[in-house]
């Protein structure tokens, strides 16, 4: 079941925002404003996910969200949008016969009550996560059974406080970090004014993504970050969205902002630096990593627009988060292509069966992901967007190599078979240069039916195999054009071989009935022969030594695919005074090395993130630990104390009350055992929640308690526990019900 949800007018009136905007500039080169640093007003870790006890389903009416279409191209009329002739398009069905049949189908999430669905998702190790506006479900990827869902995407932020805990501002995105096996969840949320404008960013403790979550805020103050994409990179998560002031019709440019990855990982308080674009640059897209082989050390974050209609446009971004006056956000190097015209001059031409509503083609902009792949001996960006075909629209796809030297276009192909309109696609590359587009399809005689279609690396340059399908709708789109706004094409980390696909189609007639579908499938002959490789892991991944001392940390090289390799060792973000050494220095194969940090007196006191790199060759793989340094004064102190702040609150029937659970050494000194914590004595039928349910090392914990409407008045003493082995110590608090 999915739920339905009311919007405000003013909650609407935003995704009018979404659509066409796109302004194509010149070759010249953009002037980046100075950086802008953002800070998170808030961050904390949830509880997992799949304790949390979700509410009932609303049974609100449906909304749609209309698009306010701004001319692209600046000032050229609809006539010059669609005048190009397109040297690029494969305009006939391939005689190749794909050998890319579907391996995985299930259902996803269907009829959450507006329009556009926003469908993405991603795959991991284990599982499948699905988001779209405003929920999101975890499958377990071999079965499709839902692990968790479908849950409201702001559940995630329970008990967090603020916008991102009460609204649903949609543009959802989820990815998933290959490199640290970790969830990236994200959201916008606002005020009905736009008065102040979120975007909420989640990222996850552990692979397992029904856990736990560290939680971020970021405010951009009046300014609506739109259309907000993000990119997984090895120093940051990498994001774009388009700025309106106030959420009115005033479009004054493209945003890019860096997200400091390290200390998300360590749920440490992180920033983002930020470059604010003129309105000249537009719906910019974050390069996003695919594959096990990292970028070159320091290589900048690609970002890639459309430049013309016939050239494309790429940023490099690089963020320096200890000094972010040096961070550089540089472009655009001008890409020739094939000369082409907007899809719908950018606008609504979509045909579907037995009505005269058209669909919303948005094709006025690249369509999510940039995947980036480093091969080793050449490094790939694959895109794509929709554009007019003959008499209809096909999907027009890019590899571009050596994005970091000079950019070159290796080829690029026009998909359009026949007079089906081919459009919402998504692109993503294998470990063998395979490519993957899933779009949505549909005419006269065809419902919308999500479709794919691939090639492998031998194929003829700029071709596609025949088409295959997921799933074919047998229902059209009535009362309203948005479709989608953008889909997910994922590729597998586990085998690097397996795509994942999710895009909407319909059942029957409708506005608000559009359901999602789900499929993988791969190339037959990637991973025959899977390429060497290698992981880090760590025994102890927090350590704290007073300064002056020494920690150990026990780092374990773990071989796949028959690697026999010397793996060498580094470490970067030692604090000022510290050392490392690792013991023994490199291996071969697998096997343990400890590497111990010395700090002397002068190192500064503080919670450090080191990045351990262990390097064979071209492949370089990462982990990040934590080192916490002490005052050389410091003791370890062998019990703990616990306390809760404010000591006292009053409230009514279904009012959120939150209190600052903190547990702390004895005697000044540093306690490095870990504390549960549990709470009781609060009114029946209660949600309870604690940001941490436990404690290492001392810290704090929020615990968020929302009483129900019939809760009888009167004065309750909440008790907090805290145990750790034999050792219990509570606090008290009290919640007076008016």
């Amino acid at each position: 079941m999915s739920k339905a949800i009311r919007w405000s007018a003013a909650i609407c009136s935003v995704f009018c925002f979404l659509g066409s905007f796109a302004t194509f500039p010149v070759a010249a080169q953009e002037q980046a404003s100075s950086p802008i640093v953002i800070h998170a007003i808030n961050h904390d870790v949830s509880p997992p996910l799949r304790e949390i006890v979700l509410p009932a389903e609303s049974q609100a009416p449906s909304r749609a969200h209309p698009l306010h279409h701004i001319t692209p191209f600046g000032t050229q009329t609809e006539a010059a949008l669609l005048g190009q002739t397109d040297t690029a398009v494969q305009d006939s069905v391939s005689t190749l016969t794909p050998n890319n049949n579907l391996l995985t189908f299930f259902s996803g999430i269907s009829f959450d009550g507006m329009t556009p669905s926003d469908t993405n998702g991603s795959v991991g190790d284990t599982q499948y996560v699905q988001i779209a506006n405003t929920e999101y479900v975890v499958y377990d990827k071999s079965t499709g059974a839902v692990l968790h869902g479908p849950a409201p995407i702001n559940s995630i932020w329970s008990g967090f406080g603020g916008l991102c805990e009460t609204n649903n501002g949609g543009d959802p995105i989820v990815l998933y970090d290959r490199i640290a096996h970790r969830w990236l969840v994200s959201q916008l949320a606002y005020t009905s004014t736009f008065s102040s404008n979120f975007q909420c960013l989640a990222i996850s403790t552990s692979s397992d993504a029904t856990g736990s979550y560290f939680r971020y805020a970021y405010n951009f103050g009046s300014n609506l970050p739109d259309y907000p994409k993000f990119g997984v990179w090895p120093d940051a998560y990498y994001w774009s969205s388009n700025t309106f002031p106030g959420g009115g019709n005033t479009f004054t440019g493209a945003q890019v902002c860096a997200f400091d990855r390290t200390r998300m990982l360590a749920g440490l308080a992180a920033a983002a630096v930020c470059f604010q674009q003129s309105s000249k640059v537009a719906s910019l897209l974050p390069s996003n990593l695919d594959g096990s082989t990292l970028p070159l050390a320091g290589e900048p974050n690609f970002f890639l627009e459309l430049s013309g209609s016939s050239a494309l446009g790429l940023f490099k971004f690089h963020a320096d988060f200890a000094t972010p006056s040096n961070s550089t956000f540089t472009g655009p190097v001008t890409i020739p292509v094939a000369a082409f015209s907007l899809a719908c001059g950018g606008n609504v031409c979509v045909p579907q069966p037995a009505t005269t509503q058209q669909l919303d083609s948005l094709g006025d902009r690249l369509m999510y992901r940039l995947a980036y792949r480093n091969f080793g001996g050449h490094e790939s960006l694959v895109a794509n967007h929709s554009v007019t075909a003959g008499s209809g629209v096909g999907v027009r796809w890019y590899e571009i190599r050596s994005p970091n030297a000079t950019p070159t276009l290796y080829q690029q192909g026009t998909y359009a078979p026949d007079s089906t309109f081919r459009w919402m696609g998504s692109i993503a590359m294998d470990q063998a240069g395979d490519i993957a587009v899933g779009y949505s399809a549909s005419d006269s005689s065809t419902h919308p039916a999500v479709r794919y279609a691939g090639r492998v690396s031998s194929d003829p340059l700029g071709t596609l195999e025949s088409e295959s399908s997921i799933m074919e709708g047998t229902g059209s789109q009535v009362g309203d054009n948005r479709w989608g706004d953008y889909s997910g094409m994922s590729v597998d980390p586990v085998d690097d071989c397996t795509f994942w696909y999710t895009n909407q189609y319909l059942t029957t007639d409708g506005q608000y009935n559009w359901k999602t579908a789900i499929g993988s499938f791969k190339f037959a002959a990637c991973g025959s022969t899977l390429a060497p490789s290698f992981s880090l892991s760590a025994t102890t991944s927090s350590q704290s030594e007073p300064q002056g001392g020494s920690a150990n940390y026990a780092i374990t090289v773990t071989p796949s695919n028959g690697f026999s390799g010397s793996v060498s060792f580094s470490v970067s973000g030692l604090p000022s005074g510290a050392t490392a050494n690792f013991s023994p220095s490199s291996l071969t194969g697998s096997g343990p090395s400890t590497m111990t940090v010395t700090t002397t007196s002068a190192t500064p006191v503080g919670t450090y993130i080191l990045t351990i790199a262990g390097i064979s060759g071209s492949l370089v793989r990462t982990m990040a630990v934590t080192l916490a340094v002490t005052s050389a004064g410091t003791s370890t102190a062998n019990d703990f104390s616990i306390s809760v702040s404010p000591s006292s609150q009053t409230a009514m029937g279904g009012w959120t009350s939150y209190y600052t659970v903190q547990v702390a050494g004895v005697n000044g000194g540093v306690f490095a055992g870990t504390v549960s914590l549990s709470v009781s004595g609060f009114p029946r039928r209660s949600s309870v929640l604690l940001s941490r349910t436990s404690v290492t090392g001392g810290g704090s914990s929020t615990l968020t308690l929302t009483t129900p409407k019939s809760v009888s008045k009167g004065t309750y003493t909440l008790t907090i526990t805290g145990t750790s082995g034999s050792l219990v110590h509570s606090a008290t608090a009290t919640l007076t019900i008016n």
